[in-house]
């Protein structure tokens, strides 16, 4: 965006140089036209001048004149030529800068596409995480309550003490591992005796 209003400015300085430049063009050519327009009245009034010591007079007036708005003329003429070349200058210039312009926003729209691609990913992401964590803790309280009703039939047995703390993993296995062989032994007791 710095980078972006700083071409800016530099396009409108230069198109106000340009638009001034212009306007002293066309003040140059009004003043050209202005002493064409004098030299054209000095020899209509040359032309009719009857007398022959106004005639000379005014010949010499007229020459002079002449000298001085042909000298004029070359200098305005010159002075076109140059506003003529600074004014294709500062359109080459304002052209450029306009160039730069679309260029900028063209990366900034770019950017900005980029970065709403990012956060639809991040917002995507988020709502997976979100669905993982609420079916992770779904499970864990499902293994809960299945680890609660392990824990109550394997203590709950005759003969066992319920647990006074928490009873961790190993002792639950530890547990049921003892009632299924005290069983086991049962039923082979009971084969012994005859019994199925």
């Amino acid at each position: 965006p710095g980078a972006m209003s700083s071409l800016q400015r530099q396009l409108e300085i230069q198109e106000s140089q340009l638009r001034r430049t212009k306007s002293e063009k066309e003040m140059l050519q009004k003043q050209l036209r202005e002493r064409e327009n004098q030299l054209q009245a000095m020899s209509t009034k040359f032309c009719s001048l009857r007398e022959e010591q106004k005639h000379e007079e005014m010949m010499v007036t007229i020459e002079k004149e002449n000298c001085s708005l042909q000298q004029v003329v070359t200098e305005q003429e010159s002075k076109l030529a140059e506003q003529n070349k600074l004014i294709s200058e500062l359109q080459g210039t304002v052209s450029q800068l306009q160039a730069e312009v679309l260029t900028s926003r063209y990366h900034i729209h770019k950017q900005q596409r980029a970065q709403e691609a990012i956060q639809s990913q991040a917002e995507t992401l988020q709502h997976r995480e979100l669905r993982t964590r609420v079916a992770l803790e779904c499970i864990t309280s499902r293994f809960e309550r299945y680890r609660s009703k392990i824990i109550q039939a394997t203590f709950s047995t005759a003969g066992s003490r319920p647990p006074q703390a928490e009873v961790t993993d190993e002792e639950v296995l530890e547990a049921m591992q003892k009632i299924i062989n005290e069983r086991m032994e049962f039923h082979q007791m009971l084969k012994q005796k005859g019994i199925k």
